[in-house]
């Protein structure tokens, strides 16, 4: 082999060694897809929560407010998502009625970075109190998440699916989706 020859093999070697580490590179902060808008705060979620409901016409929701939620308080963290904690959180939003025996709940988070959104949504979906109303229950739960970003809702199934639907419309992709109907309630015998 000429000298050329090498040269050229040589190169090519190193060409090839470079897209190979720039490619896995690329597949390790490789971060799912997602079209909502980067968040960088707590307002920036509750801007996402408005885009949710500017769809929805009044006598569909109750008279809601979103709130940043505390991250240090644990017991709120744990009555709001269901998890003993906020560590996995960046921030958190919270959409419920001010007043109202209706059973609603909007959460949405930021995760930490390297914090798996998906495996989140899946423990709130699991852990969360459907029944955190004592009087009441949510009769339908959707959860999912998109990028960063987690999303749970519970309530009635007629609000639950838009509102549910117009994050996945926000989002552009989702990963697996968390579904939970209300637990049908046993009377006993004597109740019949």
């Amino acid at each position: 082999m000429n000298k050329t020859v090498k040269t050229i093999i040589i190169i090519v070697a190193v060409i090839a060694i470079i897209l190979g580490v720039y490619i896995a590179i690329s597949l390790i902060n490789k971060k799912p897809k997602t079209n909502l808008d980067p968040v960088k705060s707590g307002e920036d979620l509750i801007g996402l929560v408005d885009k949710i409901y500017s769809e929805m016409s009044e006598e569909e929701l109750p008279m809601l407010e979103s709130q940043l939620l505390d991250l240090t308080n644990n017991d709120t963290v744990k009555y709001i998502t269901g998890l003993d904690n906020g560590t996995d959180f960046e921030y958190v939003v919270v959409s419920e009625p001010l007043m109202s025996s209706q059973a609603y709940s909007l959460v949405i988070a930021k995760v930490q970075s390297g914090v798996n959104a998906d495996k989140v949504a899946k423990e709130m979906s699991e852990k969360v109190d459907t029944r955190k109303w004592i009087c009441v229950e949510a009769e339908k739960l959707y959860a999912t998440s998109s990028g960063d970003i987690v999303f749970l809702v519970m309530t009635n199934e007629g609000t639950a699916k838009p509102i549910f639907e117009r994050f996945k419309t926000l989002a552009g992709n989702v990963n697996e989706v968390y579904e939970k109907n209300a637990a049908e309630i046993e009377l006993p015998p004597e109740m019949y």
